[in-house]
């Protein structure tokens, strides 16, 4: 007797075989590509770090990283101290790691703390971890760097801001997953970033301000430093909020170490 192929029974096995073969070649390339998507994703960090340092290959209006085989070096001779400090709920610091104390409790490096997972932390009320990493810009300059992360039109956004004590910005690199292509998408442009080099995150009596990216901004050429905003992208309003809540949403939490490092 003549077998038919055409019942549904078959197209259902079919589809079951099919699912699990591929499954199967899915979950093998994922563990065998884990290693090199990991260590991408540290080069890229410490790419990241090193910009809002100023530490960088850049090239007239081009926002260019130092090459990949160049940036685990430069980061050691740079970078040197990773710190980690927790908060409580109330936003007050319950201690200050070292590198050293750090990786010694948790056996990872501090620059590879999730800041997403440790701001969903916050949400619940737990302790939340900030990375913030000391080094010198070209100047010579001391510099502390704090990651941020937050939301932009379509995703998510994030970046690293470069400061010094006084907690003015002596660098910045933005990113972002599915900003819209020539709107949105421009804030990791050098032209955007560059605008934020010299402006001061407290007001004149000291008080956190953050910096606005401002639409309809009175200082387009960006002299005024002290006025706490940044022209904003044409087109980009809601991208541009949301580089503005993840400065001030982020760092301020900042604020009380740098109230410390004053009095020592």
């Amino acid at each position: 007797m003549e077998k038919r192929t055409d019942k549904n029974i078959y197209t259902v096995i079919f589809a079951i075989v099919m699912v699990v073969i591929v499954g199967s070649i899915l979950a093998y390339l994922a563990s065998s590509l884990k290693p090199t998507i990991s260590e991408n994703q540290r080069l890229e960090k410490q790419q990241n770090i090193l910009y809002a340092m100023g530490i960088n290959d850049n090239e007239g209006s081009s926002a260019v990283f130092i090459s990949t085989d160049k940036a685990p070096q430069a980061f050691t001779e740079n970078v040197k101290d990773q710190i980690v400090i927790t908060i409580g709920a109330d936003g007050k610091i319950i201690k200050t790691q070292t590198r050293d104390e750090y990786v010694n409790e948790t056996n990872q490096e501090p620059y590879l703390i999730d800041v997403k997972k440790q701001k969903d932390l916050a949400k619940k009320g737990e302790p939340r971890k900030l990375p913030l990493f000391v080094g010198e810009n070209k100047d010579g300059t001391t510099v502390y760097v704090a990651p941020i992360y937050g939301k932009g039109l379509w995703d998510a956004i994030w970046g690293y801001v470069a400061m010094d004590e006084d907690m003015v910005v002596r660098g910045v690199y933005f990113d972002h997953k599915g900003e819209t292509p020539g709107l949105g998408a421009n804030i990791k442009q050098r032209y955007f970033m560059d605008d934020f080099y010299g402006e001061h995150l407290l007001s004149e009596n000291g008080r956190f301000k953050g910096i606005e990216v401002a639409k309809g901004n009175a200082d387009p050429k960006n002299e005024d430093k002290t006025d706490n905003e940044v022209d904003a992208i044409a087109g980009a309003t809601i991208t541009g909020n949301g580089v503005s809540a993840m400065i001030k949403n982020d760092l301020k939490l900042y604020k009380p170490y740098f109230d410390n490092l004053k009095t020592k």
